[in-house]
């Protein structure tokens, strides 16, 4: 609001504020309400419902099933290698026999870089355009060595007894 004044000719505005009235939203928050209360229960979590599967529908998801949840009861085991030449010289073009399926290689790339070590990854695809990734740290092969199949969108683990190149 403004407000005119004269004083001797002179023309003086003054601006009064308005005071802002802040409302309340009424009820109070969690903290306020719970603060000297120290022993306040909370309701149980429902349970988890499970559905059962008809047997017919096992035995078609049984197909590398158990790799997809990430389960243990898959034992990964250890991994022979056979290799004509070091895994660092593999280059596109070049066959591996992952227990004894031929695939050819796409790409040889470096994941990450951990300084003392780098891990590694060779892009594989075999002739019916299945795609698997091998894993392993460049300065310990025979033991960080892994076989990845892409599913969808994801590589799985997959178990595999066999590697040469």
């Amino acid at each position: 609001m403004v407000v005119k004044k004269k004083e001797k000719g002179k023309v003086k505005k003054e601006v009064k504020k308005k005071k802002i009235v802040k409302a309340e939203e009424g009820g109070m928050d969690l903290d306020d309400a719970f603060g000297d209360d120290e022993d306040v229960t909370y309701a149980e979590s429902k349970p988890k419902k499970v559905k059962k599967k008809k047997e017919e529908d096992l035995d078609e998801d049984d197909s590398g099933n158990e790799v997809e949840r990430g389960s243990s009861s898959v034992d990964f085991g250890e991994i022979k290698i056979k290799d004509s030449k070091p895994i660092a010289q593999l280059k596109r073009g070049d066959k591996i026999r992952i227990d004894g399926n031929e695939c050819e290689v796409d790409e040889h790339s470096m994941l990450m870089d951990h300084g003392a070590t780098k891990e590694m990854a060779l892009d594989v695809f075999d002739k019916n355009d299945k795609d698997y990734q091998i894993r392993y740290f460049d300065d310990q092969v025979e033991r960080t060595i892994e076989v990845y199949e892409l599913r969808e969108i994801m590589y799985i683990r997959k178990p595999v007894k066999k590697i040469e190149w």
